[in-house]
């Protein structure tokens, strides 16, 4: 079996217990984290080391940030997403495992529409689908995993009409993340629950969590070949509801390989 988590974990540092916790007791794999918000220097790598995690992090001071977390030896293939020289962000990780290809994201929050940050998400969206379609045509199997900050479709959504003017349910925004799946790839978690209504984000506000209004936004898509052997895919609601957690919650995918 192959096991792969993702969690956003608004700041590692802040969240470091929780992640460290989750780990001992569910033991995937390997885990994608989002949302860092540290430089690569100052990840707590020897915390994680200490439980059997060695880590590959792309940091970023204050923002952003990824971090792969591996029981198994890995090899980074790349930690900038190609076609932008200019953008700095720390928002990707590929990591190459036996056969397969890893990749963590987080992708851009696209907030305000209307100005340079939209524009830059459909940017990133794009330059994503034309890194995803080589691994497609060169056969390659792999798993991309994390914060997409797409809201799909109404089911993904406790109450979809609260998110008409923000950047995830735009129909720009899904339009791209159709565009993916028309690639040939496989949303996960939607392929193995039809009609679910899990939630991986629920706001600090307004008691979002108390009343289960969330969305789905941190995301696994499959590859055609890695698709026959998916298991299951899986939303951790638990940490959720921990002290100080962070707003998204864990989803975990499983392979039968």
């Amino acid at each position: 079996m192959l096991r792969i988590a993702t969690w956003n974990v608004n700041s590692v540092k802040a969240r470091l217990d929780h992640v460290l916790a989750w780990l001992e007791e569910n033991q995937p794999d390997f885990l994608f984290l989002q949302e860092i918000k540290c430089t690569t220097e100052k990840f707590p790598a020897l915390e994680f080391e200490a439980i059997g995690y060695h880590a590959s992090v792309k940091g970023q001071p204050a923002y952003n940030g990824v971090a792969t977390l591996s029981r198994h030896k890995v090899e980074i293939i790349a930690d900038t997403l190609p076609g932008n020289e200019a953008d700095t962000h720390a928002r990707f990780m590929d990591v190459a495992y036996k056969d397969w290809r890893l990749i963590n994201i987080y992708a851009p929050n696209g907030n305000p529409i209307g100005t340079e940050k939209f524009t830059y998400k459909m940017e990133w969206m794009d330059r994503l689908q034309l890194y995803l379609n080589k691994l497609l045509k060169a056969r390659q199997k792999f798993v991309i995993g994390g914060d997409f900050n797409v809201i799909p479709e109404n089911l993904d959504a406790k109450h979809p009409e609260n998110w008409r003017n923000d950047a995830l349910f735009q129909k720009e925004t899904q339009a791209k993340w159709r565009s993916l799946c028309h690639l040939g790839l496989h949303d996960a978690y939607r392929s193995l629950h039809p009609k679910g209504q899990d939630y991986s984000f629920w706001d600090y506000m307004a008691g979002s969590w108390h009343r289960d209004n969330g969305i789905r936004i941190d995301h696994f898509l499959v590859s055609p070949n890695a698709a026959d052997k998916l298991e299951s895919c899986v939303i951790d609601k638990g940490p959720r509801g921990w002290e100080r957690p962070s707003d998204h919650t864990p989803v975990i995918v499983t392979f039968n390989i």
